[in-house]
């Protein structure tokens, strides 16, 4: 079994997956009165392959028997798919180049106001909460062709060091 060590969620250690998407120490613009901000810009959404639209989403999440085992991994090859939590606590991430190699798998910890977009052909792990009934608005494409591809991992990789405020 191999075991995926968690990091803590940055834009610099997520860029070569897709983007972070938080609004900390980005410029937000006063509207409605000055009764709320607007920050604009948090991620590229991909989605224009094959005549694709934007379809946005609610999921709803539940928490996985401990120690997560990963046993399958996807990819969106026609588009990327943004995950932006609804409330205020971490919840993690699992990426890779190859999900065959257990070398180039990756996990983070994200906190609740962090959210990711996973970039076009990303290898990634479904959604990982550590709560039951998580909720997130998802952005991802609609519309024809198979933007789903999925591979099932043979020898179950464990995510290690879930210990963090449990």
């Amino acid at each position: 079994m191999h075991r995926i060590p968690i990091e803590l969620l940055t834009k610099a250690a997520f860029s070569p997956f897709g983007e972070v998407i938080e609004t900390d120490f980005v410029d937000a613009i006063v509207i409605n009165e000055g009764f709320a901000l607007r920050v604009n810009n948090l991620a590229q959404i991909d989605v224009a392959a094959d005549a694709g639209a934007v379809d946005i989403s609610l999921f709803v999440a539940k928490a996985r028997q401990r120690p997560i085992k990963v046993r399958i991994m996807e990819r969106h090859p026609l588009g990327s798919q943004m995950f932006l939590p609804l409330q205020e606590r971490s919840w993690l991430i699992l990426v890779c180049v190859d999900p065959l190699i257990p070398a180039s798998y990756r996990a983070f910890e994200a906190s609740g106001r962090q959210g990711v977009n996973y970039a076009r052909n990303t290898w990634h792990h479904p959604l990982l909460v550590l709560y039951d009934d998580e909720r997130f608005l998802v952005v991802d494409r609609k519309g024809p062709g198979n933007n789903l591809e999925e591979v099932r991992v043979d020898d179950p990789i464990e995510l290690a060091g879930l210990d963090f405020g449990l």
